[in-house]
């Protein structure tokens, strides 16, 4: 089987649940060979060898921290070096899409966005997106050698599957370029007990039909009733009832969770080019003509501040 290098996204050490995700898609196309830089802990590549990883790859450079992706480039070229792997794999977040688009130019490969599945047919890779805000799936090929992809959270469950995972240091040989920009201070992100927006399995979100900032507090109590992120619509966030943080839609994030709650979203295609591409998407609008309900797994017309207090306690009352 082909080696897959699978860039690992990690807090020092912490891995975050979309790289354990592209561990499992890269074992549909060959052994899964981590590339872990920065701080880590034994437990760290305990982690990734408990799902699938053959070999870790590690670099504790002080570079990667203290200066912006170009030393991440430099240690994913090393590895593809070493390794000459049939794919390179890195979850869709902003810096993972850069290093991604750097390494592609540098070994000359191509290069598939937000890729939502991957599969190999006869010792041939393909990839699978959607575009147009969700309106084509497209199934692509890469004509190089090795492909670079990133590909969204939620495309693909989380499996075990225990492999050796050596961990073998790699040499790194930094650039001139290295160095050329230089972190000089962070700000840490507010602390939040609920999961990420662009990472979480359920996302709960609200618009124009919310009414105000305070009646979020609603939406808040469903979605810690199910362990998940809270988003807002545009609307709702440039009425200043919620933080650009959580905005869903083309001009915010794009999540895919296994389940989107809309509640009061009338489903504008900038709302939906955020989130159409989830798993189950159930709708709560009091206006049956509104657009997301073509979207709709299961849909439910009326009172979102009758129907929202009513599932959240039906779900306490399960759980307890």
């Amino acid at each position: 089987m082909p080696e897959v290098l699978v860039y690992v996204d990690h807090t020092d050490g912490a891995v975050r649940k979309p790289t354990l995700e592209l561990l499992t898609l890269a074992r549909r196309i060959g052994d899964p060979v981590a590339v872990v830089l920065g701080t880590s802990t034994p437990s760290t590549a305990a982690l990734l060898a408990d799902h699938g990883a053959v070999r870790i790859l590690t670099s504790h450079a002080s570079e990667y921290a203290e200066y912006l992706v170009v030393p991440k480039v430099d240690a994913l070229e090393a590895a593809y070096t070493a390794v000459t792997p049939a794919a390179i794999l890195f979850p869709s977040s902003a810096e993972a899409r850069e290093i991604a688009a750097r390494l592609a130019i540098r070994i000359g490969s191509g290069l598939i966005t937000d890729a939502v599945d991957l599969r190999r047919e006869r010792d041939e890779l393909t990839f699978t997106q959607a575009a147009f805000a969700g309106e084509f799936t497209i199934t692509s090929r890469i004509t190089t050698d090795t492909a670079v992809v990133t590909v969204k959270a939620n495309s693909a469950p989380v499996e075990q599957s225990p492999a050796p995972g050596a961990v073998v240091q790699l040499d790194v040989c930094f650039g001139e370029l290295a160095t050329g920009t230089k972190v000089v201070s962070r700000t840490p992100r507010a602390v939040s007990s609920r999961p990420e927006l662009t990472e979480a399995a359920i996302v709960v979100a609200g618009g124009r039909g919310m009414n105000g900032v305070e009646n979020f507090a609603l939406l808040e109590s469903l979605a810690d009733s199910l362990g998940a992120a809270v988003g807002a619509s545009r609307a709702a966030v440039d009425a200043g009832w919620y933080p650009h943080s959580s905005q869903v839609g083309q001009t915010g994030k794009t999540v895919s969770p296994q389940l989107y709650i809309a509640a009061g979203i009338s489903g504008a295609i900038q709302h939906r080019a955020g989130m159409q591409t989830s798993k189950k998407i159930v709708v709560v609008n009091r206006d049956p003509e509104a657009p997301i309900f073509e979207l709709a797994d299961f849909g439910v017309v009326g009172d979102l501040f009758d129907v929202v207090p009513q599932l959240t306690q039906e779900i306490i009352d399960h759980q307890g």
